[in-house]
Parts: C-alpha cells; structure tokens; sequence
C-alpha cells in the first residue's frame, strides 16, 4: 500500500475512534476511570505506578484518581502479599457493577447505530474486526 493510502487510512481510523468515543460518552464514568477500572478487572491487584503508566498520566494524577474511585466505593486499597509496603489498587464489587453499566450503555449506543446500517455494511463491519483488533494491539519496540 502506499504511503499517500495508509496516511488517509491513518486518518480516518483516527477520526472513527474520536467519533466513536465521543458518541459513546456516557455519564458514569470517565474515560480513564473506567480504563482503569477494566485493567484492574482484567488483570487484578495492581500498584498505582503501573496504572499511571498504562493510562499514560503522572503518578500524582492516578493517586488523586484512585483516591476518588476509592471514595466512591469503586476500588480498594491492600497490602501486597508479597511485600507488605506495597500498596496494590484492586476493584471492588461496586466498581465492577459500575463497570458493567457503562459498557452496557456504551453497547446500547454503538447497537443503535448499527442497526441503521445495511446488511452489506454491517458485514462489512464483521469483517473488519480483527484487522481493527489487530490495529489496537500492535505495540511498537
């Protein structure tokens, strides 16, 4: 391919997912609170360094971010087992309730713009889905 066609594919990837972000908004959780929330629901326990750097924010941003899940119910705080000064985040029961609502919600908003699609479309659709997965997970050295 060239480049002149993955920079317009470049581009219009980058213009779906802001639209899709956008068009999902729900007023449950943010974005990066919900982030979290999922890491922490997939991957368990984890330090607050490691969940600044996933989201790609300082370690005093998490800490005040953790601090309102926390308040909120949605997370918890415990010793690591393996060394006791640590303090691992984990979700709590709320926070994956919490969780579930708002991909639920964000479910219900991208199933009724697909139903507004043709049949060919949304094959279409089908069809893109591991190129688009394969997008998200590609990680550069």
């Amino acid at each position: 391919m060239a480049q002149h066609d993955l920079d317009h594919l470049a581009q219009g990837l980058r213009e779906f997912a802001g639209g899709l972000l956008r068009s999902t908004r729900t007023d449950t959780l943010g974005r990066t609170a919900a982030a979290t929330l999922a890491w922490l629901s997939r991957e368990g326990a984890t330090r607050i360094t490691t969940l600044a750097e996933r989201e790609a924010v300082t370690q005093p941003a998490m800490t005040g971010l953790v601090q309102r899940l926390e308040a909120a119910g949605l997370v918890s705080r415990k010793a690591d087992s393996r060394d006791g000064r640590v303090v691992l985040i984990d979700i709590t029961p709320l926070g994956t309730q919490a969780l579930e609502r708002r991909r639920a919600a964000q479910d219900a908003i991208i199933i009724d713009r697909l139903t507004g699609l043709s049949p060919d479309e949304l094959a279409a659709l089908e069809a893109a889905l591991p190129a688009l997965v394969n997008v998200t997970e590609l990680r550069v050295a």
